[in-house]
């Protein structure tokens, strides 16, 4: 009896090898199938134009020149180090760069390569390595419209070795039209809203921590403390419903003695962290420094010393501000 059950047993086991066996020759070829696929130019530029387009507007670089160079370096998005790496620019480590990278045959053999956590992270850092770099600075003097001057002008400068790289831009921005987005406007699309922009405090959705004095609803946002005030209030009257001291009411929201509380702000009751959860933010009209400091929880000196900025100076309308790494230098 006990030798049929095991004879039963290795049957079983046989007609599931032979099932599973069958099972993976039947998704084989519509496995290879999918890792043919290739993503097409005019794809690629459906993908990312709109990053692109925000790069124009933050960075001046014409969003042509941008989408033809990731087309040209990435391969249209095809090639190993953009899927792995996320890298469509080709944009090689250099002296500084801290974060995370990938070898890679190109000029030489094993070349380090920057690695990014997503492709929008790689065409901001596209931006930063064009705008950053004194090399670079007579493109930023040329007209947005002229992306032939950008193409000739990249080439002279030495962003890549092939004699026919602006000969290369030139003729994928003019067969795929890319220059139509040079030419949008720059205040409407300043205004569209952007997909990591982060909505104004009264419209986000924070986690409840409690009910303190007088019915107080608690909040935590990048956890820590907050609430928002009522009408009356005051640094005192917030200070003694939570039992702690006057001046670390004003201390913990960057604020002096002397400022005014307002109905509806942000008020916390703990000191903000030196970081945010978001890596990056947009800043929008009528925003300033304190108020993003207190939008995400970090504190303002923080944000300043994060984005090399002096104290007291206001961003522009559109610029991103860095809120967990410290900015690259220049």
């Amino acid at each position: 009896m006990r030798i049929q059950r095991k004879e039963l047993f290795r049957n079983k086991m046989h007609a599931l090898g032979q099932v599973m066996l069958l099972l993976m020759m039947a998704l084989l070829p519509l496995a290879l199938t999918a890792q043919n696929v290739k993503m097409t130019r005019a794809e690629y530029v459906e993908m990312y134009k709109e990053i692109a387009v925000r790069e124009m507007i933050d960075f001046s670089i014409p969003a042509s020149i941008t989408l033809a160079q990731g087309i040209i370096e990435s391969g249209s998005g095809n090639s190993r180090l953009a899927r792995e790496g996320n890298n469509h620019f080709g944009i090689k480590c250099h002296v500084g760069w801290e974060g995370k990278s990938m070898l890679l045959d190109d000029d030489a053999a094993n070349e380090c390569f920057r690695v990014y956590a997503n492709a929008e992270e790689s065409y901001k850092d596209h931006s930063f390595f064009l705008s950053q770099r004194s090399r670079y600075a007579f493109l930023f003097e040329l007209p947005i419209t002229d992306y032939k001057g950008w193409a000739h002008g990249l080439k002279k400068a030495g962003y890549a070795t092939n004699p026919k790289y602006a000969g290369m831009l030139i003729k994928i921005i003019e067969e795929l039209e890319l220059y139509k987005y040079d030419l949008l406007d720059k205040d409407a699309l300043a205004r569209q809203k952007r997909p990591d922009e982060i909505p104004s405090a009264d419209q986000r959705k924070y986690e409840a921590f409690g009910v303190g004095k007088n019915n107080r609803k608690v909040l935590t946002n990048n956890e820590r403390k907050f609430i928002f005030a009522r009408k009356g209030d005051d640094f005192y009257k917030i200070a003694a419903d939570f039992n702690i001291y006057n001046y670390q009411v004003w201390k913990y929201n960057d604020l002096t003695k002397n400022d005014k509380i307002k109905e509806g702000d942000m008020v916390y009751l703990q000191r903000k962290k030196s970081k945010a959860t978001t890596p990056y933010h947009y800043v929008k009209q009528g925003e300033t420094m304190r108020t993003i400091s207190q939008l995400y929880g970090i504190r303002l000196n923080k944000l300043y010393r994060k984005n090399r900025m002096e104290p007291g100076t206001e961003p522009r309308t559109g610029q991103m501000l860095w809120l967990q790494d410290k900015k690259p230098r220049k």
